[in-house]
C-alpha cells in the first residue's frame, strides 16, 4: 500500500474537530501504562517481566537507542514501497506479529482477536505452540491470510512430528522453531507471584488437542485434566537437542523451517550447514538469559555470517517506527513485534492489536520517508551512525 503512513496520520487528524473522547492510545507507553491498570499482577509481569533483573531487556532497547539515523534531503519519497519477499511470498510491509503464548491470560477472546486483526491488515501472524487455542482455529479466523507457526520442540518426538503435520495441514506457510526455550528462564516476577498460567490449563490448547499427546494420557484431559496438566509439564521443551537433531524436523514437513533465538554468527553458521532456510535473531524479548546481549547488537554480527544465504529477521525491543528502520537497515529483512500488540490486545482486544500494528507501519512508512528512502528493500547501513 503505498504511502500508508500519510493515510492513517491525516485520519486521524481528520477528527480534530470531533475526536473521540475514549480514542486509543498512540504512544507504546500509554498502552502499556493502560494495560497495567486492566491486568492484574500475574499476568501483566508475565508479559511485562524478563529473565532475572531485567537486564537483558534494557540491552534490547539500549541497543536501539545508541544507533541515530541520518536523513537525507532532496531524495523525491513521493511514492513509497514496504514490501517484502520471504520464501517467495510477498508481503505488504516488514513486520510480522511475533508469537506469543497464553494469551487468553490478557484478554479472553486472545489469539484468535490477534490473528484477526493481523488478518485484517495483512500481517503475517506467528501462531505459538503455547497457544491457548488451537492452531486449526487460528487458521479458520485467519481465513486465506498469512500465518507461520512457531515451534516448542517437545521432548516427546511424536508430538512435534504432529505439531508439524497439523500447522501444514491448518495453512500455515512457515516454521519458526524458538531454540532458546529448552526450558522456562528464571523469571523474579513469575516466581514472586507464583504465577505460571499453564499449570491451570491456560496455554496448552495446542496439546490437549493433539492425538501424539492425547494418546499418552491413561484418561482424557476433561475427564482428569490435572494428569494432562502434569504430562504437559514433562514433555514441554527438551534440553538434549543438538544441531543434528534438525534432520528430524525436515523429515516431517516440507515448509522453510526458520531457527529463533541466534544470537552467535557461529550459530548463524550452523544454522545454515544443518539445513535452516531462515534464522531469526532474537533473546526472547530479553525473557530466557540475564545479562544476554541486545539483539540489534547482534543483528549485523549475525547478518555478516549468514553473507546472503537465507534470510535473517529479528525480534526484542521493536517499539516505534525507528526501530524497524534501524533493524531492516542493519541487515534484517523483517522483524517480528511482541509486548506492544499485546498491550494493545489487554487494552482493547482485537481493535488494540490492529491499532498498534497499524500505527507502528505508519510510522515506519513516515519514517523511511523522512529518512530519505522510498523502499525498505533498499535500506542499508548508510542511513545510520554508530556501529
Amino acid at each position: 500500500m503505498t504511502n500508508f503512513g500519510n493515510q492513517v496520520q491525516f485520519e486521524i487528524y481528520r477528527t480534530m474537530t470531533n475526536p473521540a473522547p475514549e480514542r486509543l492510545p498512540v504512544s507504546y507507553e500509554e498502552w502499556e501504562r493502560r494495560a497495567r491498570g486492566i491486568l492484574e499482577d500475574g499476568p501483566y509481569y508475565y508479559i511485562a517481566g524478563g529473565a532475572g533483573s531485567g537486564q537483558t531487556m534494557n540491552k534490547n532497547r539500549a541497543a536501539f537507542d545508541c544507533r541515530s539515523l541520518i536523513p537525507r534531503m532532496l531524495k523525491n519519497v513521493e511514492d513509497r514501497d514496504l514490501s517484502i519477499e520471504l520464501f517467495g511470498q510477498r508481503y505488504e510491509f516488514p513486520v510480522l506479529q511475533a508469537p506469543v503464548g497464553v494469551q487468553s491470560i490478557i484478554h479472553q477472546d486472545g489469539e484468535l482477536a490477534s490473528a484477526r486483526a493481523c488478518a485484517a491488515l495483512k500481517v503475517p501472524y506467528i501462531t505459538s505452540s503455547a497457544s491457548s487455542v488451537p492452531m486449526e482455529a487460528v487458521g479458520e479466523a485467519m481465513g486465506n491470510a498469512p500465518r507461520w507457526f512457531q515451534l516448542y520442540w517437545s521432548k516427546d518426538p511424536d508430538i512435534t512430528a504432529s505439531f508439524l503435520q497439523r500447522a501444514e495441514a491448518s495453512g500455515h506457510s512457515a516454521i519458526v522453531v524458538t531454540l532458546d526455550t529448552p526450558m522456562m528462564a528464571w523469571r523474579e516476577y513469575d516466581l514472586k507471584n507464583v504465577y505460571l498460567p499453564f499449570l491451570v490449563g491456560e496455554g496448552v490448547g495446542n496439546y490437549l488437542t493433539d492425538p501424539a499427546f492425547l494418546a499418552k494420557l491413561e484418561k482424557s484431559p476433561q475427564e482428569d485434566p490435572q494428569a494432562a496438566i502434569m504430562h504437559w509439564t514433562q514433555v514441554f521443551g527438551n534440553a538434549g537437542l543438538t544441531w543434528e537433531d534438525l534432520a528430524f524436523l525436515r523429515k516431517h514437513t516440507k515448509l522453510p523451517i526458520l531457527l529463533k533465538g541466534i544470537l552467535h554468527p557461529d550459530d548463524a553458521r550452523l544454522a545454515i550447514e544443518h539445513g535452516a532456510d531462515g534464522i531469526i535473531v532474537s533473546n526472547h524479548g530479553g525473557r530466557q538469559v540475564d545479562g544476554a546481549t541486545g539483539a540489534l547488537d547482534a543483528l549485523p554480527v549475525v547478518c555478516e555470517a549468514v553473507k546472503g544465504e537465507v534470510p535473517v529477521l529479528m525480534d526484542s525491543g521493536i517499539r516505534r517506527g525507528a526501530d524497524v528502520i534501524k533493524a531492516l537497515a542493519l541487515g534484517a529483512k523483517a522483524v517480528l513485534v511482541g509486548r506492544p500488540t499485546m498491550y494493545g490486545l489487554a487494552v482493547a482486544g482485537e481493535e488494540g492489536v490492529r491499532e498498534v500494528l497499524r500505527n507502528l507501519i505508519a510510522d515506519t512508512d513516515i519514517t523511511l520517508a523522512l529518512t530519505g528512502e522510498c523502499a525498505v528493500r533498499q535500506l542499508s547501513r548508510s542511513v545510520l551512525s554508530g556501529k
